[in-house]
């Protein structure tokens, strides 16, 4: 989000009650020693709260935003006239700073910086732009002139790369329009349609897929309530967040680049800031119970933005719009670590079907800062990066001197720099602190994964290899858990079910077929659900998924070991309430449901349920089989 932007919201029932709200730019830093940043491999990829480099080692995204690509325009007035862009600074919808200094030259002092990644927005706009930018755009750069928008952005791509940083794309807008408030880009969908959104990122994916160091798809910048309507998360409808990124994540990593992060952002604001009217920041709290789980089970981050003068429950706005809700500026340091919390990091906790790890992928404060109470929020929020080893980008990297001064590094037209790496900068120390702290490095073990299932609106079939093999049970609503994972628990009846590799790692033969059971004709070892439909599979085979059609179970999918299973078992009953290991490991995957669950040393070996009148058809009971003979 940038500097100063305009965040308006609708409010009463006659009128629009237009808020400002702005989102700064900006962040802070001192000299330090040029990092190295040639040391890692890409493609990245998670181990649990981790993000881990191609050998397996912490790559912990130290970042920043390098903004300009996804517009500066603020909508009002004539777009030629630079007093009508963000700050002033019109960017002619590529990278800032290229009129002002020269590729080289800005690479070098992102190194200064010590960040090792860059996460850098673009617009859909941007991307279909057929029209040059103009000379004075690239001034300091001349082998980019003759040029269109996304030619300077690939130009920019490669150097970054080519130098040793990560690039974490990201789509801010669908216009080349500042973000972010009533602007037409307060949704992924909001000027285009959710095919044509997720179309433009396989196109943006495939463009760099043979660059290992670009790493990331960051789906889509501060999702919010537009004037008649809020985005949500698992609703179904067109305004779900939670199925727009899981459909263009996994449309990415199946059609475009398996390698990237898929980075999702919580949602960002919802309802109308009038005191006594519901309205707040949800970030990312219905994670705690709608996670994603994508094709490939270590490629998903989650993401937040903090600034100190917006607040969980007020929008940033000044006057006009402003509620008397605290801003995360006017909370304690305890109640503001809380906050973090509640609102984020709670994602990083192990053994969880949330376990993701949290990039803040924008905070920032200006240089020209007096406020104490702003100063003191910005001290406090990089201690706590700096304490929890949080992965953070700040906003923004580049402005222009005496026009942004929120921004790491600035250029006047002669290309001199300003900002952080001068003295006299008081958010130096912050940022130095949040640079040089101990910070987790090298291997890290993998973990356990734990991912849900939910077939609430259709099918969520994850395993590349059942998807391979058609559609195993038509008319149905189907889930089948990520290859190399294994169905450990069900819900009653909300059909959400949970995955894991506990104990096991990828269980599966290679290779092996697949059943799917409609009966109970491979039941065997006793009648383990008596008075109960069982479908249990073959020997030698476990549950993957399962379907459903309507509340009734209609299949389990089985797929063979590599190794062999013991047999016998417990049934595990969960219709009248939960039954599940004491240690909860996988966290809540269907609230208010019961639910059932095998303990780590087992597999699901059948599923049962009744159809008897009067009687919820779902699922009853599992049965819960040995591991190992």
């Amino acid at each position: 989000m940038p500097t100063n932007r305009l965040v308006r919201y609708l409010t009463a029932a006659v009128a629009v009650l237009t808020l400002l709200a702005t989102t700064p730019p900006a962040v802070a830093a001192a000299e330090q020693s040029p990092t190295t940043t040639d040391s890692w491999q890409g493609p990245l990829s998670t181990r649990g709260r981790y993000i881990v480099d191609a050998r397996g080692n912490r790559f912990r995204l130290r970042s920043a935003n390098w903004d300009g690509a996804q517009g500066s325009w603020t909508g009002s007035g004539s777009a030629t006239d630079p007093a009508n862009h963000h700050a002033g600074q019109d960017s002619h919808g590529i990278p800032l700073g290229l009129d002002r200094a020269s590729l080289p030259t800005l690479l070098a002092d992102f190194h200064a910086l010590g960040i090792n990644s860059v996460r850098l927005p673009f617009s859909n706009e941007m991307i279909h732009a057929t029209t040059p930018v103009p000379d004075s755009a690239v001034a300091a750069n001349p082998r980019l002139r003759g040029r269109t928008p996304l030619q300077v952005y690939d130009a920019v791509v490669s150097a970054l790369t080519g130098d040793g940083f990560a690039v974490i794309l990201n789509n801010h807008t669908n216009s080349s329009r500042w973000c972010c408030g009533l602007d037409g880009n307060e949704r992924w969908n909001s000027g285009q349609s959710t095919a044509r959104w997720a179309d433009d990122w396989v196109f943006m994916a495939r463009r760099y897929a043979d660059d290992p160091r670009v790493v990331g798809a960051d789906l889509y910048n501060e999702v919010r309530r537009d004037v008649w309507d809020d985005p949500n998360w698992g609703l179904g409808d067109a305004h779900d967040w939670y199925a727009a990124a899981q459909l263009a994540g996994d449309r990415i990593l199946t059609e475009a680049n398996p390698g990237l992060l898929i980075v999702v952002e919580g949602i960002n604001w919802t309802g109308l800031p009038v005191d006594g009217l519901p309205h707040g920041r949800p970030t990312l709290t219905p994670v705690r119970t709608l996670s994603h789980t994508l094709v490939d089970a270590h490629k998903l981050v989650y993401s937040a933005h903090f600034y100190g003068y917006t607040g969980p429950r007020h929008s940033g706005a000044t006057g006009i719009g402003e509620t008397h809700d605290p801003r995360y500026q006017d909370l304690t340091r305890d109640q503001l670590n809380q906050t973090l919390a509640d609102q984020a990091f709670f994602v990083t906790t192990e053994g969880q079907h949330y376990t993701a790890p949290v990039w803040i992928s924008e905070f920032g404060i200006g240089a020209g800062e007096t406020g104490t109470a702003a100063r003191t929020w910005f001290g406090s929020v990089t201690d706590y990066f700096a304490d929890h080893d949080a992965d953070f980008a700040y906003w923004p990297l580049i402005g222009w001197e005496g026009h942004d001064d929120w921004a790491l590094l600035r250029y006047d037209p002669t290309g001199h720099r300003y900002g952080i790496l001068d003295q006299g900068d008081w958010r130096a120390t912050a940022w130095q602190h949040l640079m040089t702290a101990p910070s987790r490095s090298g291997p890290v073990a993998a973990t356990a994964v734990w991912r849900m299932l939910s077939t609430d609106h259709g099918d969520q079939v994850q395993s590349l290899r059942v998807r391979a093999g058609g559609d195993w049970d038509p008319g149905a609503y189907k889930a089948a858990c990520p290859d190399g994972l294994r169905l450990a628990g069900i819900g009653h009846t909300a059909g959400r079910g949970l995955c894991t590799d506990t104990a096991t790692g990828d269980l599966r033969a290679t290779g092996g077929t697949q059943t799917v059971v409609t009966d109970e004709r491979y039941v065997q070892g006793g009648d383990w659900a008596s008075g109960y439909t069982k479908l249990q599979c073959p020997t030698g085979q476990f549950v993957i998924g399962y379907s459903r059609r309507g509340a009734r179970v209609s299949a389990a999918l089985c797929a063979s070991a590599r190794t062999p299973l013991g047999t016998g078992g417990r049934t595990v009953w969960f219709d009248r309430s939960d039954n599940r290991p004491a240690d909860g490991a996988g966290g809540d995957f269907a609230y208010g449901d019961h639910k059932g669950q095998c303990a780590a040393d087992e597999y699901a070996a059948g599923i049962a349920f009744t159809a008897r009148l009067g009687s919820t058809p779902g699922p009853a009971a599992l049965l819960c089989a040995p591991l190992r003979p």
